[in-house]
Parts: C-alpha cells; sequence; structure tokens
C-alpha cells in the first residue's frame, strides 16, 4: 500500500549509492511512497539485496551496476534508464566517498579520488540528466552535501573541498534551470549512523568502539547521530509537489550541530 503522504506517484527517481546506508533508506522510502527507484551503485551485492526488499514490499525498482565517476558509462545508464521509463522526475546525487586528513597529509591521490567521485561523479549525473529531465517536463534534484560544506572541520581537507563544490553545483543547477521546471536543492548531514560508520570505528579503534561511537554521536548538540531513514524523509519532502516553491536551498540536517555548537 502506497503512502498517500508526500506522494511520488507515478514519478521515476534515479538514486546513486543506493546499495546500503543513506542511498538505500532513499531507495525505500521513496519506494514506499510510490516512486520507481532506479537504484545505482558499484556494490553488485547490496544493490540487488536493496531491489529485491523493495519489490518483497510491493514497490517497483531496478538494479543497475554503475560507477557515476566514469563518464561515458553514468551516461549510458541514464539512457537506458530514459527509454526504459519514457522519463523521469527525480535524481539523487548520494553516492560519494569520505576521507580525513589536513592539507599536509592529504595526498595528490586523496585529492585525484575525492574529485573522481565526489565531484566529478555529481556532475557527470548533473550533465546527463538535466536534458533527459527536461524532456520529462522538469523534476527535482537533490545534491548529498555536508555540514563540511558550510563550516570547518577538523581534518576534513579534501572532504570538505568537495562538498563544497557539491553545495556551489546546486546553486548553479537551480539558477540555470529554474525555468524549466526543474527544482535543486541540498542536505547537508552531520554525522548518521551508517554502515561507513560501524566499519571506520571496527577498523581505527577494535575494543573500544562503543566508547568511540558515543564519543562521537557527542559532537551533535542532541546528543545522537542521525538516522539514514531521518535524511530519506527531509529528501522525499523536497522531492514532493509540497515542496514544489523550494529550490536553490542547502537543508542542513545536523542534531543542531552548526547552530549549536557555539
Amino acid at each position: 500500500m502506497i503512502n498517500s503522504t508526500f506522494s511520488l506517484q507515478d514519478k521515476v527517481a534515479i538514486i546513486t549509492g543506493g546499495g546500503k546506508g543513506i542511498g538505500e533508506s532513499m531507495c525505500k522510502v521513496f519506494s514506499k511512497h510510490g516512486a520507481l527507484v532506479h537504484l545505482l551503485d558499484i556494490d553488485i551485492e547490496n544493490g540487488k539485496r536493496v531491489v529485491e526488499e523493495i519489490k518483497t514490499a510491493g514497490g517497483q525498482a531496478f538494479f543497475h551496476e554503475c560507477d557515476v565517476s566514469e563518464h561515458e558509462a553514468t551516461g549510458s545508464v541514464f539512457q537506458k534508464i530514459y527509454a526504459h521509463s519514457n522519463g523521469f522526475h527525480i535524481l539523487i546525487n548520494n553516492a560519494g566517498i569520505a576521507q580525513i586528513g589536513n592539507v599536509e597529509n592529504t595526498t595528490v591521490q586523496n585529492m585525484d579520488r575525492m574529485y573522481q567521485v565526489n565531484i566529478l561523479g555529481v556532475y557527470n549525473c548533473l550533465h546527463f540528466a538535466i536534458p533527459l529531465m527536461k524532456q520529462s517536463g522538469g523534476g527535482a534534484i537533490i545534491n548529498l552535501a555536508s555540514i563540511a560544506s558550510v563550516v570547518a572541520l577538523e581534518d576534513r581537507f579534501g572532504y570538505a573541498m568537495s562538498k563544497g563544490a557539491v553545495y556551489t553545483m546546486t546553486l548553479s543547477i537551480a539558477k540555470d534551470y529554474i525555468k524549466d521546471n526543474i527544482r535543486c536543492n541540498s542536505i547537508g548531514p552531520a554525522r548518521v549512523h551508517t554502515p561507513f560508520v560501524d566499519n571506520y570505528l571496527k577498523q581505527n579503534y577494535p575494543g573500544n568502539e562503543a566508547e568511540m561511537f558515543k564519543k562521537l554521536s557527542a559532537t551533535q548538540p542532541i546528543g545522537r547521530m542521525g538516522q539514514p531513514q531521518e535524511i530519506a524523509h527531509l529528501a522525499l519532502y523536497l522531492c514532493s509537489d509540497q515542496a514544489s516553491f523550494i529550490t536553490g536551498s542547502f537543508y542542513p540536517i545536523d542534531g543542531g550541530f552548526i547552530n549549536l555548537n557555539g
């Protein structure tokens, strides 16, 4: 049964990095609200798992193996989706990677990788999505930025660089395509409890995972990390018709991190 609140009935959505974490939650929430979901990821096993779970729950979803940092391959996938669905209406640029380090210990290779995935990957999707979205009569785009897009975080030099670019790309798209009925917004999460966090703690703090998890959670004034579903529901609203007056905006979802940590 489709949830009618913020309905995405008859909408076709492309969600990158949908195999786990925030992307997985977005795929499932969007499907629950009526969207036909095309999940893009390099993680074949988890991508197919999410699609099967969506279908089992009564939704519609398809998996596409895609490395968004590969320009031509990304274009081919977008063309395939457009031909299959006769258009599409929602793009979620969620795929991304993290990197820890300051300017001294961030290598050229680190910077290249940040650019390839977090910046070029978003560009590739936007480059191919915009013409197809115009042919579909418009649509909504969400770019996953970060609190690092707008505030200073320790040891996040390369990551902050990439997420700052995501934020400013959002503004450019919103400005350039407002007359084409295309809305573009960005979401800036603080720490969210995803498999990445669990793996990070396991690798860097073996035996002290619980203590470090509590410490990291406390950096949000609200006293905990966000949950992937909370990010997904904000994206759901911004992609729904109820948010038709919203474009070119940045939405922190950070447990008070930006404004209450003074």
